[in-house]
């Protein structure tokens, strides 16, 4: 069994309910990471951000649940075959987590449009690149393209048992097509085509809407109390 230290940051006004305030455990950054520790750490509840990863610690709140797809297991909505069936001329290319100029304009407009009042919107080329990719972690950037346009950009990090969806942004303008979604659906099948078990979804939280959709991908597993069980 590997010990692996941690460290408490500071409490901060929470990212995602009002008048909460968020702290997390980072996994200190001297210590070694690799794809396979963080695909043991995922199980337990951790997530990434560029080379740190971290926990919610947050005294006096449980809201953020972390959730993961069986994917094997999954099965379409309605709304979902739907989006499946809009999106089945977009062609896909999956490609290394390099910084690519394009993907860089396509995510500075997506923020303008999407998250304007975010802390991410005048984000640099290299506040862009440390937000997504790692030193440790095996990342790539799968393109979305409509009639030969880029579209979209799905961050996925694939690890030992699954694949983890780490960030999505499109052209607002294609915002019909409901790309979020279908990225999603794209990796629940690329995660079977892979033999992968998978796909973690990040954080849900019933009562943050940009979070809560989570749930329409079903059976969703939260980890609550420690232990894996359905939402």
């Amino acid at each position: 069994m590997i010990s692996i230290p941690l460290f408490l940051d500071d409490n901060h006004p929470c990212s995602y309910l009002d008048k909460r305030n968020a702290q997390f455990a980072y996994v200190h950054p001297d210590f070694a990471l690799s794809t396979d520790i963080y695909s043991a750490l995922i199980e337990q509840g951790f997530r990434r951000s560029g080379n740190h990863t971290y926990q919610p610690q947050c005294a006096s709140c449980t809201a953020c649940v972390p959730v993961k797809l069986a994917v094997n297991d999954f099965t379409l909505s309605r709304q979902q075959r739907r989006t499946l069936k809009k999106n089945s001329d977009v062609q896909v290319n999956i490609k290394p987590a390099e910084f690519d100029e394009a993907h860089f304009k396509l995510y500075q407009h997506y923020l303008k449009n999407r998250h304007a009042d975010g802390v991410m919107e005048n984000s640099s080329k290299e506040d862009y690149l440390s937000f997504f990719t790692s030193s440790w972690c095996d990342t790539y950037f799968v393109e979305f393209l409509i009639d030969g346009e880029l579209a979209g950009i799905a961050v996925i990090d694939h690890l030992s048992n699954g694949l983890s969806a780490v960030y999505t942004f499109f052209d607002p303008k294609f915002s019909a097509r409901s790309l979020g979604v279908y990225a999603v659906l794209w990796q629940i099948e690329h995660a079977k085509s892979l033999q992968l078990e998978n796909l973690y979804l990040g954080f849900w939280i019933e009562d943050c809407q940009k979070m809560s959709y989570k749930s329409n991908y079903r059976p969703l597993q939260g980890l609550i109390d420690q232990q894996w069980q359905d939402i």
